[in-house]
């Protein structure tokens, strides 16, 4: 009896250990091309295992210039693979498809619709060639004091769509810093970082006269986020003759806050005094790239919520994350309920609150002492 224990035992070991040579390994380079906004993109996901085993995968996008792209999750359960990638909002989920391991149906997903990408596994002949990244941009020194050294500004083209604030690194097309579709009010909001709530004895047209601003900075470079903003409120008193002072004040707003489980956030440690990428592709649907609390802070009390947002998480550093939540009427300016249902119909992401939490934050309502911005002096903006 005691042999025959002892050759179950074996036999079980021997049964265990085939299992476990039988899980497919995802090591390598995927590559397959991706249909979208009616262009091929090649797409390369280059798989490993860190020194504790666990997955790890860059990805490429060889036709949009081959920058690597950090995956921060890889998942293998049976033959069902994920990868998500918070940097630009993107997750992969697909099926190994076949016995050997070397193909994977799959579908890319970065905005409300999903679309189809098949992987197969590729070798050093049939591997596609990684263009050379660009050189990093150049950025201001720190010490620097820029101005825009030209800008330009007119009123916004009436019921055009978008709107948006964007800087451009050398090369880019069109003007370095360039604005649509903005109000003073958004100007001012984002020169300060403050909700409109925060903004006291403006004029009429403050919040309704849309502008287009575009401008070239006074030297070379990529201005930080705190050299960007002192060359906007500079514009704001050169060419709006705008004049304020300080008051301080009890209102309504958005607290956030560390949840119980603590912070889920991805730090990014690679440019730390870049500019933050902060990007919608959706209602309700934001990517997150080193970005400070404070700065997430206020495009949610720019972009989304009808109050000041305050940031409590003593959160120090930046980020990188994705949230996606299904909006309510109150959001984004009364448009939150006309986000696009789910495709395919798949189940719609929670709401606001709850998606927070999933990145280990909380954000409630309540009252605070804020600072407020009382308008003693504006104009229409004076001719370019």
């Amino acid at each position: 009896m005691k042999k025959l224990k002892l050759l179950f035992i074996a036999l079980a070991a021997l049964s265990v250990g085939l299992l476990l040579g039988q899980m497919p390994d995802l090591s390598g380079t995927w590559q397959g091309t991706l249909s979208a906004g009616g262009r091929d993109l090649r797409i390369v996901m280059k798989i490993s295992k860190d020194d504790k085993a666990a997955l790890k995968a860059t990805m490429y996008s060889i036709d949009q210039g081959g920058q690597p792209i950090a995956a921060t999750a890889v998942t293998l359960q049976g033959t069902n693979v994920k990868i998500t990638v918070p940097a630009i909002g993107g997750t992969y989920e697909g099926k190994l498809g076949n016995t050997d391991a070397t193909a994977i149906t799959g579908t890319w997903t970065q905005g409300p619709n999903p679309l189809p990408l098949n992987l197969t596994l590729a070798n050093d002949k049939t591997a596609w060639t990684i263009p050379e990244p660009p050189p990093p941009p150049v950025r201001m020194a720190a010490d620097a004091n820029p101005s825009f050294e030209v800008a330009t500004i007119k009123p916004s083209v009436p019921d055009s769509p978008g709107k948006g604030i964007r800087v451009s690194g050398p090369g880019g097309s069109g003007p370095p810093f360039f604005t649509l579709n903005t109000t003073l009010s958004d100007l001012v909001t984002f020169a300060y970082g403050l909700h409109p709530r925060q903004i006291t004895n403006a004029p009429a047209w403050f919040d309704s006269e849309k502008y287009d601003l575009a401008a070239k900075f006074d030297r070379p470079g990529i201005p930080s986020d705190k050299q960007l903003k002192s060359m906007l409120q500079n514009l704001l008193a050169e060419r709006f003759k705008l004049t304020f002072h300080h008051d301080r004040k009890e209102l309504s707003v958005f607290a956030i806050t560390v949840g119980k489980t603590g912070s889920k956030l991805t730090p990014d440690t690679t440019n730390t005094s870049g500019l933050p990428g902060l990007f919608f592709r959706g209602l309700g649907n934001l990517s997150v790239t080193n970005a400070t609390m404070v700065d997430f802070a206020n495009l949610m009390q720019s972009s989304v919520l009808d109050r000041p947002v305050v940031d409590q998480t003593a959160l120090t550093g930046r980020f990188d994350f994705t949230l996606q939540w299904t909006p309510d009427d109150s959001q984004f300016n009364g448009r939150g309920g006309q986000a696009p249902p789910p495709a395919n119909g798949g189940s719609a992401p929670p709401d606001l609150f709850t998606a927070m939490q999933g990145l280990g934050l909380k954000m409630e309502a309540t009252k605070a002492p804020v600072d407020v911005l009382v308008i003693d002096h504006v104009e229409k903006p004076s001719d370019n």
